[in-house]
Formats: structure tokens, C-alpha cells, sequence
């Protein structure tokens, strides 16, 4: 269980109720006052090498921006909801790269009026819309703090109509196996090799949690999705990928293997990672390789493409041989 060591949050939060449960929570952690959760010049001013310290901060504020974002992966749209950042410390974190060092994690208390925008959208479609609710963040820790999905689940089921789905790389998910969720619920478990997890994905769930993780959300009746990310090529890849995937096929359930799709996705990385990852975890292996990596824009890099393409071509091969059955929904 996350214990902050701070929390700073807006005023307004004390109007609805989940702000005033979360302060009753942690009515014994130090706590200031701030204008704005999306702007604080103290957190931004301190040094790369506070990172760690600054993810044991929690901030709480009312989201203000309720843009959905048009997607046409998994989801028909990417869904801000009632978290941003994570407590963990994954070394190649999108959110670092578009918050710099401010990925800690922001909490927001206006969960119904979130909520019933999902609803009414979903209700004026013509289609069963799906709606990504887990892009900012990861839903399963956030849940061990404010129980927000134990709250939505069951308040979107009623609505009989479109899909919620969120990613996690987290196991504790028993708060969420009885909810009634009708069916209306995709999860996708990520996964890396155990070394990959141990090495990079700092503050997670390991690889044997998350299995068992997901055969417990597949018996509770959830629609199962794995997500293969980020991909990293490190020097011996081919072996630690494919290892994982043995490793997958033989603890998955055969209910999970019988319909789990699948998502595989190529590390991406930035200055803004190699800067803070540098000075915050000066010991840990280091992910941009100039060898393997090319520029995709002012300070972000990308796998080649000739490297692309052979891991696209390992990946579709053990994946037929392993999973043979399962869909892969891209490799991007």
C-alpha cells in the first residue's frame, strides 16, 4: 500500500467526496495547499536526482480537461479519468517524457462528472463504443488508494452499453473480482521478461503476480488483453522474449489462451528519460543505444527500422508458434 509522504492538493477538492475521504485518509501525512495540481514550480525546480523522492509525493486535485481523444486501437477513445503519473518507476515511462520529472502521481476527485460523460457518450452511439480510461495512468494501483474502479465498475455495468478498458502491470486485483461488470470490462495485463521487470519496470508487480493476476480477472469473467511492452532489445532478446513467451503459455489459463488477444509494442525513448534515468538510477542498465536507436522528432528516439522489422518477424514467428490462436491486434 502507497503511503505518501507529502500530499499537496487544491482547496476545491474538500466539495466533493471523494476529496474529503482522501483527506480524512491521510489526516496524518504533512499536507500544503496548491493553486493549480497541473503547475507545481517546486516539483518542477528540483533536480533530476530527487526523482524517486518526488514519486512519494501524491497530489490531489479536480481535473479540468475532459477532451476524449479519438483512438483506433484497442479503445474508440482515450479517456481522461481520475488519475495521472504512477507511483512506480518505470525507466521508460511516456508520461516522463511529455511531464519531465512531474509523472508522480495526481489524483481527481471529480469521478462522477468523468463518469457521466463516458455514460452519455456511450449512450448516444449508434455502436458500442470502448473507452480507455488507463492511458494516464495505472487503474489497479490507483484502485488500492481511492477504490475508483470499485466505484465505476459497477456504475458503467448499469449502463449495458459500450466497453471500459485499462491496462495495469499490477496484481492486486481482488477488490474487483465479484464486482458485477456484465461482461463490459477488458483488461490487458503488460508483461516483460523477469530480468526486464527486476531491471527497469522499478515499483511493479513481477512476472508470476501478474499471470496469476490475469487467470483470476479471466475466472471473475473479465475479457482478457496481454500487452508485450515496451519491447526492448537488449543484447540477448530473442532468447529473454522468447523465454517469456514459453513462460506465458504454459501458466495462462487455457480459458485465457482460448480468447486473450494480444498487443505488442517497440520501446520508445527520450533525452528527457536518458537525462533523469541517468542521475535518479545512475547504476541501472542503460536503454538508449545509439547502435540500435534513431531520432523521431526533438529529443525522442525510436528502434531502426531494420531492427523494427527483424523483432516484427521474431514476434509474428514465436507467436504463431506459441499462441497460434491469438490475435494480435498490432505491432507498432
Amino acid at each position: 500500500m502507497f503511503q505518501p509522504k507529502e500530499i499537496l492538493y487544491e482547496e476545491a477538492i474538500k466539495n466533493y467526496e471523494l476529496g474529503k475521504e482522501l483527506l480524512e485518509k491521510y489526516k496524518d501525512v504533512p499536507k500544503q495547499i496548491i493553486e493549480n495540481h497541473n503547475n507545481i514550480p517546486e516539483m518542477r525546480n528540483k533536480q533530476n536526482s530527487e526523482f524517486t523522492n518526488i514519486k512519494k509525493n501524491l497530489i490531489i486535485g479536480i481535473r479540468k480537461t475532459h477532451k476524449f481523444v479519438p483512438n483506433h486501437k484497442t479503445s474508440d477513445f482515450l479517456v481522461p479519468y481520475t488519475s495521472s503519473g504512477c507511483t512506480a518507476m518505470c525507466m521508460y515511462c511516456y508520461l516522463v517524457c511529455n511531464y519531465n520529472k512531474c509523472a508522480y502521481l495526481r489524483l481527481f476527485v471529480n469521478r462522477e462528472e468523468m463518469l457521466d460523460k463516458i455514460i452519455k457518450t456511450s449512450n448516444k452511439s449508434q455502436k458500442e463504443l470502448t473507452f480507455e480510461i488507463g492511458s494516464n495512468s495505472d487503474l489497479i494501483l490507483e484502485n488500492t488508494i481511492t477504490k475508483n474502479l470499485e466505484w465505476t465498475i459497477p456504475k458503467f455495468a448499469e449502463n449495458n452499453k459500450g466497453y471500459l478498458t485499462f491496462p495495469t502491470k499490477f496484481d492486486m486485483v481482488e477488490p474487483i473480482l465479484n464486482l458485477n461488470h456484465n461482461g463490459r470490462v477488458i483488461i490487458r495485463m503488460s508483461v516483460n521478461p523477469k530480468k526486464i521487470i527486476q531491471r527497469v519496470e522499478f515499483g511493479t508487480s513481477n512476472l508470476e503476480n501478474r499471470v496469476k493476476a490475469i487467470n483470476k480477472l479471466k475466472k471473475a469473467g473479465y475479457k482478457i488483453g496481454i500487452l508485450i511492452a515496451p519491447i526492448i532489445f537488449v543484447d540477448n532478446w530473442k532468447e529473454e522474449y522468447e523465454s517469456l513467451l514459453i513462460y506465458l503459455e504454459e501458466n495462462l489459463s487455457e480459458e485465457v489462451k482460448k480468447e486473450a488477444f494480444f498487443e505488442l509494442i517497440f520501446m520508445t525513448y527520450s533525452y528527457v528519460h536518458k537525462m533523469i534515468n541517468n542521475e535518479a538510477f545512475p547504476n541501472a542498465i542503460q536503454l538508449f543505444d545509439e547502435e540500435k536507436m534513431t531520432g523521431r522528432g526533438k529529443g525522442k528516439y525510436m528502434y531502426k527500422e531494420k531492427l523494427r522489422k527483424e523483432g516484427e518477424e521474431f514476434f509474428r514467428k514465436k507467436m504463431q508458434k506459441y499462441f497460434p490462436h491469438n490475435k494480435i491486434e498490432y505491432i507498432v
